[in-house]
């Protein structure tokens, strides 16, 4: 009989600070849910959704509370979408693999895992602080760089950011922070120093802001998306981004996945700050997208032991979960 074991919160320091529009950060709590069999042993990792009210705590609460069928698609509805949700999920997936004897990506009928060029998030800052850091990630063999941006000078920032990285593919991060801007404007003036997409430049539930907005790149849904019920009411986005805390697990990413390349989307394949342990199961997600965000990790000032390996700017496969 399966059974949650435990489910915790670890505190892991992020080196030096993340720094986003809504503000900074210098550490993230993740919650680590662990199920068993008796047997084997499965273990899963989320990190809460802080905008949308979410507590590592809270998601402890939430999995200690749980009473309901220990079944991947069960908890589809038997469970809200979320960190916490994620965590047990992903943990019941490790689950299945080592008691299948199979890694997660044969079950899912994936393609088997290849070194993955993520990007690497340039925080946000001053011009000269962005182009140092850029400078600085390239060295390091990043060729994709995601901006932070916020609003207020970000042509200025970008303009550096390419100083300091002529040669890197750029994507930006507006973080709903172009809820007051000509967006068709502000996304030609950053295609023209070679940015290649916006992501999340109005604010979650004024998706309606874009109807008639043509952008000369595309505009990738975050906040406004997080599960295959959100697909209807994106029609004026080019792409999503897909996070497994958002979706609430493996499970329904690969749904969501799925369904948005039905509709025509693009996908980009993302995180939140977070160990490898959390960053493994969206790898598997992450083959074949069109833009990969999954430097979680290695923001971070230590991954946990065993953690995914980077190596000219590519995360390598693993073998921390989900292997069998």
């Amino acid at each position: 009989m399966i059974r949650i074991v435990s489910a915790t919160v670890e505190r892991w320091p992020v080196a030096g600070a993340f720094v986003i529009s809504r503000g900074a950060k210098t550490h993230v709590d993740v919650v680590v849910c662990t199920v068993g069999d008796g047997t084997h042993v499965g273990q899963g990792e989320g990190t809460a959704i802080y905008y949308e009210g979410e507590s590592a705590e809270s998601c402890v609460a939430a999995l200690h509370a749980y009473t309901g069928p220990l079944d991947r698609q069960a908890l589809l509805t038997a469970m809200p979408r979320g960190a916490a949700r994620n965590a047990l999920d992903c943990a019941l997936w490790d689950l299945e693999a080592k008691q299948a004897g199979a890694p997660v990506w044969q079950l899912a009928g994936l393609a088997p895992p290849a070194p993955l060029a993520t990007a690497f998030t340039i925080s946000l800052g001053d011009p000269d602080l962005m182009e140092a850091d850029a400078r600085v990630a390239t060295a390091r063999g990043f060729a994709l760089l995601k901006c932070k941006l916020t609003g207020e000078g970000d042509q200025d920032r970008i303009a550096a950011v390419r100083r300091g990285a002529p040669t890197a593919r750029l994507i930006v991060d507006a973080n709903e922070s172009w809820h007051d801007r000509d967006i068709a404007a502000e996304a030609a003036a950053l295609a023209a120093l070679g940015v290649e997409m916006v992501e999340q430049p109005v604010i979650h539930g004024q998706e309606a802001r874009l109807a008639g907005v043509h952008a000369p790149l595309p505009l990738c849904a975050d906040e406004s998306c997080h599960t295959r019920a959100d697909l209807d009411r994106l029609g004026d986005f080019d792409a999503v981004n897909i996070k497994l805390d958002k979706a609430g697990g493996l499970t329904e990413a690969l749904a969501l996945a799925r369904a948005a390349k039905e509709r025509g989307f693009r996908l980009m394949v993302g995180c939140m700050l977070g160990t490898s342990l959390g960053i493994a199961p969206a790898a598997l997600l992450a083959q074949g997208a069109d833009w990969i965000d999954l430097d979680g990790a290695l923001l971070l000032a230590e991954d946990r032991a065993g953690g995914l390996a980077l190596r000219d700017g590519q995360l390598q496969p693993g073998a921390l979960w989900g292997m069998g």
